[in-house]
């Protein structure tokens, strides 16, 4: 990969209940609860890193912001260069700004879509602190050169999304040709920035939040598994069963958080490459469940 982007770093998750995120991510997810006494935000690691979400316990159930990854301060200038010569707004975060994030520096600006976006360099990696799940894990999570996972972002113009991630060195297109109820066919586009298949994907049609859902890998078939059966057993929604995608062949579910949006666990997803396909039905599974969290589609046509 040469693009300015190395891999989705950290999320801000605006949330209500925190008691149900601790429980939810750490109880069932595996992720690591953090909570350094700010009253105001929690937060959860994966791996080394001192954080790879933020949560802010601030009522409003969504995505707060995104943080891409640049491998250092000449990148990160860069890219501010890059975005204002493309007519878009930028500004540099303060060092106070920088301190809360545990980054040495970043950008703040909007994607096409609206969304909180930051870029930034340097992460704070705890290499000192050893990394605990929330509950008994076999191995860990897919982080590294692979970052902490991918996202499906709400977008209104699926061209100007795909031109701002395109600036930033992402790679990719349509790569599934899906039938709708309407008669209508969705082409939802996915883009990488590294090996993971793909770190941001759009063109899923209006969606009441900023975020479709996040998935995330565990390296053991193990643990994902034994999330399979936490979720079933707590009787958690679950949009779509397990099944496995044509695009990134991971085996994954789709199940709510405590927030009303989606997270997608998976396992054994294969690597990007850079030489497009399209395809029109997942390999296996992921039969429609729980409707209205945006992923009433189907994804298997036989």
């Amino acid at each position: 990969m040469s693009g300015l982007i190395i891999e989705l770093g950290y999320m801000g998750l605006s949330v209500s209940n925190a008691d149900a995120w601790k429980h939810f991510a750490g109880k069932i997810m595996g992720l690591e609860i953090s909570d350094e006494g700010e009253g105001d935000r929690f937060y959860l690691r994966m791996d080394e890193w001192h954080h790879r979400f933020v949560v802010h316990v601030d009522g409003q159930d969504d995505l707060a912001y995104m943080g891409w990854r640049v491998a250092g301060r000449q990148e990160l200038d860069q890219a501010a260069r890059l975005l204002e010569a493309n007519g878009v707004e930028v500004t540099f975060g303060s060092p106070e700004e920088a301190a809360e994030r545990r980054v040495l520096g970043l950008l703040k600006l909007q994607d096409p879509g609206g969304n909180p976006t930051e870029i930034f360099y340097g992460p704070q990696v705890d290499a000192h602190r050893p990394f605990h799940p929330g509950r008994p894990m076999h191995g860990r999570f897919v982080t590294g050169a692979q970052g902490m996972g991918h996202c499906i972002l709400r977008q209104s113009d699926d061209d100007a999304a795909y031109a701002f991630y395109e600036m930033l060195g992402f790679r990719g297109d349509v790569e599934h040709h899906l039938p709708l109820p309407n008669g209508m066919t969705a082409k939802p586009i996915f883009m990488h920035c590294n090996e993971r298949d793909h770190s941001v994907a759009f063109g899923m049609g209006p969606m009441p939040k900023r975020i479709n859902h996040f998935m995330f890998e565990y390296t053991d078939l193990r643990d994902f598994g034994r999330t399979h059966d936490l979720i079933r057993k707590e009787g958690t929604d679950v949009a779509l069963a397990l099944g496995m995608h044509s695009n990134d062949r991971a085996l994954t579910f789709y199940c709510a958080n405590p927030s009303g949006w989606l997270w997608e666990p998976g396992w054994n997803g294969r690597p990007s490459s850079d030489v497009q396909e399209y395809y029109v039905s997942d390999i296996l599974g992921h039969d429609n469940e729980a409707e209205g969290y945006g992923m009433d589609l189907r994804l298997r046509t036989y």
